[in-house]
């Protein structure tokens, strides 16, 4: 039983001599043992000489933790203090990197929907029928107001093509460049500068159009890579200001830009046209069911060329169409 004085029966149990008392000048440390093995203050006094400055600086043990002190104050360490410049300069390059490519992506949305907005106001000049057998009817002299090498009118029906034919002096005016001169990143469609205008007087006619990524322009035409889809396309018109011609796909190969075969415009004969027609089935990706057969009778083709991206931008897709019944 516990006598009327704690301290004096705790020391009697403990059976030690030690004091509990507060120690002098630290009424907060009461009841801790004085002297007692291992204890380290939690409230302690800054020293007289460190009163009112920044110990951190002073004491050799301090660590940093700040990684963007860029004045180096809070360490002596060079390697840190170049450590923490290049950290700051690779977030800053990061950031800047990033809005970059922001940039790129809304310049880049911002030209696709430009060009759509240009494909769109043209095609106002032509009316098109929901009638595939209806050819399309164009306004020309509109369109020459706008641009007067306009020379012809490309429509597939079913699919996104319908768009007026231009040529220039050459093959690269037209690659970026809209019907009312300024630039654009799709350019407009356009005849070989090589062939004779208004299309459909060589032998061969080719007719370029980017397949933009979005999807925009002559996609269908690379879409027709598929058989269901080459099936499905039954009329191609090519329509002039003084004849209209209905064709129909024929074959469709790849090939790249480096191919020179590409751009024969005549013949020396029927049997050669015959034996570039038969050279291009033998590669062909998709054709027509009877196209062995078809190829002796024909005597004119129009070639639809476009980019594909299976091998950068190198790759190209040709669609090649034959007259249903010739000049109309």
């Amino acid at each position: 039983m516990l006598s009327g004085n704690p301290r004096k029966e705790l020391r009697t149990r403990r059976g030690g001599e030690e004091s509990y008392h507060a120690p002098e000048g630290n009424p907060h440390a009461a009841d801790v043992p004085h002297g007692a093995e291992g204890f380290v203050s939690v409230v302690s006094e800054p020293s007289a000489d460190a009163r009112g400055r920044d110990r951190r600086r002073r004491e050799p043990h301090f660590r940093e933790t700040d990684p963007y002190d860029l004045s180096g104050r809070r360490s002596r360490d060079p390697k840190k203090r170049v450590a923490r410049v290049l950290s700051v300069i690779l977030f800053v390059v990061g950031i800047g990197l990033i809005a970059a490519a922001a940039g790129m992506w809304l310049r880049d949305q911002w030209r696709y929907a430009e060009q759509d907005r240009i494909n769109e106001e043209l095609a106002t000049f032509a009316d098109v029928s929901t009638n595939a057998s209806t050819s399309p009817q164009v306004d020309w002299e509109g369109l020459k107001a706008v641009n007067d090498e306009v020379v012809g009118w490309l429509q597939i029906p079913g699919t996104a093509v319908n768009f007026p034919v231009y040529q220039a002096s050459d093959n690269e005016k037209y690659l970026h460049t809209s019907a009312e001169g300024e630039y654009a990143l799709g350019g407009q469609v356009f005849m070989d500068y090589e062939n004779a205008a208004p299309g459909m007087v060589d032998a061969q006619t080719i007719v370029y159009g980017h397949h933009l990524r979005n999807g925009a322009m002559f996609k269908p035409i690379s879409d027709m890579e598929n058989q269901e889809m080459f099936d499905s396309v039954s009329t191609v018109w090519y329509v002039t200001e003084s004849a209209t011609y209905e064709l129909e796909p024929l074959l469709l190969y790849r090939t790249d830009a480096d191919d020179a075969s590409v751009r024969q415009f005549s013949f020396a004969s029927q049997e050669e046209l015959t034996s570039y027609l038969q050279a291009l089935l033998g590669k062909a990706v998709t054709s027509r069911a009877d196209a062995a057969e078809r190829i002796p009778a024909v005597t004119q083709i129009l070639s639809l060329c476009t980019c594909n991206y299976d091998e950068g931008d190198s790759g190209r897709t040709i669609l090649v169409c034959v007259p249903k019944g010739g000049a109309q």
